[in-house]
């Protein structure tokens, strides 16, 4: 069976949330690549930036021809216009679908892969019932309940939180043998599968102050994590740790694996939001498909002022043509 090149197929982008910076820096992100990566964005295209040029398609085969002219549009009307930095519950409906239809095209083959927008959402449970913490969890459900986990990356950094969403009080709970070998086991085949690694060192951050220094300010470490690790070595995966989160971002060290995985959200998020901001990508593993995101909110406070970065968009684009090149697809 052959395959399609990357770019036989364009990347599809859903909007995200109208009323962020999503449209914005989604025009400027065309206006950057349009000679080199052709996407076309799902969404209204009244909630575009006045004057950018548009090309509204019916099908993501149409932007292979349009994209070094215009954006190309799959378009979908919502509710309600656009006011930036001011979220309608209204258009909840339309950002769940561009969500849904980008994930359709992903999954059947006629896009590339999936990007996806910011989106906020309280806005979508308010709006409409919303019953997922966020696009990871949503992406899973819409893949058949497909067993996932969340990545940041950059040029300098991957980190993987095995909990997301949750209340830090709720971690050493949810913190758990089969979370955590779940995580690492999904983590692995990823980074294989999307990234070329073929045999991917993974490091485990410890849950306590200093890896729980010997049992002194926890017992997680001893008790169940370095005995997990031991047995995930002992089955091929290139793992290590414990290691205290407190010294394993630094240059030297993150020269020692290719993806960190942490025990909750912000022990993962704080290092590669302080080491590339505007650059970092959100990554879902495990998925059938391609899927990646900008990793940063929908930016309400400087909505529609012409000073959203694009950067992590554009890095967010690249990323999923550079994974789907190396799936092979």
């Amino acid at each position: 069976m052959s395959h399609p090149a990357p770019f036989e197929r364009p990347v599809a982008l859903s909007c995200g949330d109208p009323s962020g910076i999503g449209p914005e820096i989604a025009a400027r992100a065309w206006e950057q690549l349009r000679a080199s990566l052709p996407f076309v964005w799902i969404g209204d295209p009244a909630h575009l930036p006045r004057g950018t040029k548009i090309r509204e398609i019916s099908e993501p085969a149409e932007a292979m021809s349009h994209a070094g002219s215009a954006l190309p549009v799959l378009p979908l009307e919502f509710a309600a216009a656009a006011l930036p930095g001011q979220p309608d519950p209204a258009n909840a409906t339309g950002v769940i679908e561009a969500i849904r239809h980008g994930t359709d095209l992903a999954m059947r083959g006629e896009a590339s892969a999936l990007c996806t927008a910011p989106i906020n959402k309280k806005a979508l449970k308010d709006g409409a019932g919303f019953a997922f913490p966020g696009h990871t969890e949503y992406l899973a459900h819409l893949a058949g309940g497909a067993r996932v986990v969340m990545m940041l990356a950059c040029d300098t950094l991957r980190v993987v939180p095995a909990t997301i969403h949750i209340a830090l009080s709720e971690v050493p709970r949810a913190f758990t043998p089969a979370l955590l070998r779940e995580t690492v086991e999904i983590t692995a085949a990823g980074l294989a599968r999307d990234f070329g690694l073929e045999n991917p060192r993974i490091a485990i951050a410890g849950l306590n102050p200093h890896a729980g220094e010997g049992g002194a300010m926890g017992h997680e470490e001893i008790d169940w994590i370095a005995p997990l690790i031991a047995d995930l070595r002992a089955e091929g995966h290139a793992v290590s740790g414990p290691h205290p989160a407190d010294t394993l971002f630094h240059a030297a060290a993150r020269t020692r694996y290719d993806a960190a995985i942490c025990a909750y959200h912000d022990q993962a998020l704080i290092p590669i939001k302080t080491l590339a901001f505007d650059e970092g990508v959100n990554v879902t593993l495990g998925l059938p498909f391609v899927r990646t995101s900008p990793d940063h909110g929908t930016a309400y406070d400087i909505a529609g002022q012409g000073r959203a970065n694009p950067a992590s968009l554009i890095a967010a684009l690249r990323m999923a043509a550079r994974m789907r090149a190396a799936r092979g697809l």
